[in-house]
């Protein structure tokens, strides 16, 4: 069943009050927020080129390769398929390793930051 009623404004009155576009320019230029951004840069810039490069290593490899690739490890198991499964095992680690960074580095000084842009506004 379709309404032409606009949906309610559940919990409107709950809801923080929001920052001016000056507050959150000057919070941008903050020296705080510069820390936060840099904290991030540096953990998420060298790991995306790392596993990207790790990646291109993987795909070309596997092109150009392919006596290297069809080597047997163990059995059937070759050198392309335990290189496969580590792209899927390095995803998962980065993935874990971003989550322990933002919960110890991020998220405290985000936190910092959010609370102060909603006790000004």
């Amino acid at each position: 069943m379709a309404t032409d009623a606009p949906p309610p404004e559940a919990g409107a009155e709950h809801r923080p009050a929001q920052p001016s576009t000056e507050a959150f320019v000057a919070e941008q230029q903050s020296a705080e927020f510069g820390e936060l951004r840099r904290a991030h840069r540096s953990f998420a810039f060298p790991l995306t080129i790392a596993f990207i490069t790790w990646y291109l290593l993987y795909v070309l490899l596997s092109n150009y390769a392919g006596g290297f690739m069809g080597t047997k490890v163990i059995g059937h198991i070759n050198v392309a398929f335990v290189f496969g499964l580590a792209q899927f095992l390095t995803t998962f680690l980065i993935a874990w390793f971003y989550s322990r960074h933002a919960t110890a580095k991020l998220d405290p000084k985000a936190a910092a930051i959010k609370s102060r842009m909603e006790a000004d506004a």
